[in-house]
């Protein structure tokens, strides 16, 4: 085990040394808000009592890779299938660039290939939280210090 901070955790990522599931990608990128432990406590200390929000992440295939909607996205379907019975499966014959410039209410995440994530997210987050720094995998630019 080895202690990384957020950022240094996704330059880890990104050379393939470690592997992030997308949820733990976003979270990473919304630490990323924070250059000191110090800030990131009086954040949360600030917002414990606003409440939370349980989300569902929708995958949808593209032809050149996946997204994976989130609440408030302009894609997320009004009824998810929470528990996997429905059985729907979300896909598309449209690139993802495609998809991108179409929409512009995004609260999303792209998978290009296991090691090219990129969160996009312009909608305003709930419960006085705060959206993640929007983080490219591929090319990272934050100056978190945690």
């Amino acid at each position: 085990l080895q202690w990384s901070s957020p950022p240094d955790a996704i330059e880890r990522f990104k050379s393939q040394e470690i592997w992030f599931a997308p949820p733990q990608f976003y979270e990473l990128c919304r630490l990323c808000n924070f250059s000191l432990l110090h800030e990131l406590h009086k954040f949360s200390a600030g917002r414990a009592l606003e409440g939370c929000e349980r989300w569902m992440p929708v995958m949808l295939t593209a032809s050149d890779g996946y997204i994976q909607l989130l609440p408030g996205d302009e894609l997320y379907p009004e009824d998810p299938d929470y528990t996997g019975e429905k059985k729907i499966i979300m896909s598309t014959d449209k690139k993802v660039e495609d998809l991108m410039k179409e929409s512009s209410v995004f609260h999303r995440i792209v998978i290009k290939s296991i090691n090219h994530l990129v969160v996009y997210v312009n909608i305003q987050a709930k419960y006085k939280h705060i959206n993640p720094v929007m983080i490219n995998s591929d090319c990272s630019d934050h100056n978190s210090r945690l």
